[in-house]
């Protein structure tokens, strides 16, 4: 039977999450890795530390990715990566990239650093709530339990 694996882009993960990811994978019996620049104190026996240069992280998980594989990450390049090698990717507030909505969140994510060249102020992250944990414990279940994962 092929390994199931969740490949965790850690640098910017928030440990709710990981906490989380790290959870429903021994409770269904996937192997969880984490991945982060030497910047960040993660330390585990399925953690890979990468070098602090600029996507480097991102270039080691989308690598190691393999067909089937659930990433976590915010990053929706890599996410559009990862969909392209037939895996699955949600970020840690638990929205699921789908292969059909992919080009509209790059497009959208580049007007917005278009928009912040020129001057414009966007707003951050909003801070983790409780509903971000359940959302994210339920989508990542979602996908682990898909029998295309298996």
């Amino acid at each position: 039977m092929k390994e199931r694996r969740i490949l965790i882009d850690a640098d910017a993960c928030p440990r709710q999450a990981l906490a989380i990811a790290q959870a429903l994978s021994a409770e269904l019996n996937w192997r969880c890795l984490t991945y982060a620049s030497f910047n960040h104190q993660l330390h585990g026996e399925n953690h890979t530390v990468v070098d602090a240069g600029q996507q480097a992280v991102d270039m080691k998980v989308a690598n190691e990715t393999r067909v089937g594989d659930i990433v976590v990450t915010q990053d929706i390049g890599l996410a559009a990566l990862i969909l392209g090698k037939k895996a699955f990717s949600l970020t840690p507030h638990g929205m699921i990239f789908d292969p059909d909505r992919i080009e509209f969140h790059l497009e959208e994510r580049n007007e917005k650093a278009r928009y912040r060249r020129g001057g414009g102020r966007t707003r951050g992250p909003a801070a983790r709530t409780r509903e971000d944990d359940q959302r994210f414990a339920a989508s990542l279940r979602s996908l682990m339990e898909k029998e295309v994962c298996l």
